[in-house]
């Protein structure tokens, strides 16, 4: 089972309101050494930069009613996208696939909601500063 699989079958057990309190900073530092110049800081930076792409709750409930299927290919390009998009500044885009839309909240790197091209006809996309197509 992949993790976009996953995801869409425990989503409904996450609480929406779930948040993650930030670790403090004013700790004394122990070590003489600076820890991001380490082996582990190092790879730790690199993996925090490099974001990798989540679908909020909304999205997947959203490709599982429209049988909207995503591959690791498209995740893959999709990723791509995003990462053109911050290279422009773009904050809220519009990603679109062949007949599939994901509107992409970019600085989180977090689809937000999906349609198909049946519900992309004669539709008005908000919210968004930019497009990128895949």
């Amino acid at each position: 089972m992949d993790d976009i699989q996953f995801k869409k079958n425990y989503s409904s057990f996450i609480n929406p309101n779930y948040t993650v309190n930030p670790v403090s900073t004013n700790t004394p530092k122990t070590s003489a050494t600076d820890p991001g110049s380490s082996e582990f800081g190092q790879l730790f930076r690199k993996t925090v930069e490099q974001q990798q792409l989540t679908f909020s709750k909304h999205a997947l409930q959203r490709m599982d009613s429209r049988n909207i299927s995503v591959s690791p290919q498209l995740v893959s390009q999709i990723n791509g996208a995003v990462e053109k998009a911050k290279s422009k500044g773009i904050k809220d885009a519009l990603i679109l696939n062949g007949q599939t839309a994901f509107i992409v909240n970019v600085p989180s790197s977090t689809v937000v909601t999906t349609m198909s091209g049946r519900e992309m006809t004669e539709n008005v996309f908000t919210n968004i500063d930019g497009a990128v197509i895949i």
